[in-house]
């Protein structure tokens, strides 16, 4: 979790920097939803992301200097710098991809659930969506057809209760987005997705259930999204429009931080003292400052590399 969010504050630094080109979404304070869902996945399962997924694969233990030179455009990135921050994949550690389109990515995961399926290989999938995309007709179509070909998928409901500047509350007449999964006929929970033992737990049930046969489930992790939309003066600006209760928003910074919650825990049951907390900062720190120096050593892509990797058969250019 720590390496999450210093990863995405060193990606605010650059993106403020003019460094990161396009745009940039964060997901600061969502990290136990990330490292717990993740943490239930064996290293050749899929996992399928959205817009808000540099975590992702930081979870997944993806090469860290790829992703960070992935988000500086370079090609020695893990999509040799033509995917960004919003469109980072990595098939080393099952990453097929993440994507801007919201609600595109169970689409995605079903087809890779229905591959696993037929090749009876034991891999399942795991896909991240948000509040917004749970509205998206795609996300509905792939739960249904999910259950009704008992698909080896998990849909992790990042619910942080904010689509852009749009409140859960004003989109949706159910408070709890997992009661949806009854419809579908596939099994339905929620967790505090600030809580990354119980989202590990949650998660990885699902995780027993598909790879046992029994098809598809849905966890919806509650959580919260500490900074804006996205990152720029656009995006800053929303805050103007005090869409959220600042004394909840408050209270979500100070009191419900993730990794805040997870090391007081692991101090007072006597798991780490706070020195060794402090070393595992610092070397984080290291990790993540070393990821920069290699991405900023790296050259940006030729021009002739726009046209590889894009179809099985390149055209010229």
């Amino acid at each position: 979790m720590l390496r999450n969010r210093l990863f995405e504050e060193k990606a605010i630094e650059l993106f403020d920097a003019g460094e990161i080109p396009g745009s940039a979404h964060l997901s600061i304070g969502q990290e136990a939803c990330t490292v717990g869902a993740c943490f239930a996945l064996r290293t050749d399962d899929y996992m399928v992301g959205t817009h808000r997924s540099h975590g992702h694969p930081v979870a997944n233990n993806a090469d860290i200097r790829g992703l960070m030179a992935e988000l500086l455009g370079r090609i020695t990135g893990v999509n040799r710098g033509k995917g960004g921050s919003m469109h980072l994949a990595d098939k080393k550690v099952g990453s097929l991809g993440e994507t801007s389109i919201v609600g595109s990515g169970p689409p995605v995961a079903c087809g890779a659930a229905l591959a696993s399926k037929i090749r009876k290989d034991g891999k399942i999938t795991l896909v991240f969506y948000g509040d917004g995309a749970a509205n998206e007709g795609a996300v509905h179509e792939a739960m249904n057809l999910a259950t009704v070909w008992k698909l080896p998928v998990i849909f992790a409901l990042e619910n942080n209760g904010v689509a852009v500047s749009s409140l859960a509350k004003n989109t949706s007449n159910v408070e709890d987005l997992y009661v949806r999964a009854t419809g579908y006929g596939m099994p339905g929970e929620k967790v505090d997705g600030q809580d990354v033992e119980a989202v590990y737990e949650a998660v990885n049930r699902a995780a027993e259930l598909a790879r046992s046969g029994g098809g598809p489930s849905l966890v919806e992790l509650k959580t919260y999204r500490f900074r804006e939309h996205g990152e720029g003066r656009l995006f800053r600006a929303l805050a103007n429009l005090n869409y959220r209760d600042q004394e909840q928003h408050e209270k979500w910074l100070n009191e419900r931080d993730p990794i805040k919650l997870y090391s007081q825990k692991l101090i007072k049951e006597g798991c780490i003292t706070e020195e060794e907390y402090e070393h595992i900062r610092r070397s984080e720190i290291d990790r993540i400052e070393d990821s920069v120096r290699f991405a900023k050593d790296s050259p940006f892509p030729d021009p002739g590399e726009a046209y590889t990797g894009v179809f099985s058969t390149p055209v010229g250019h």
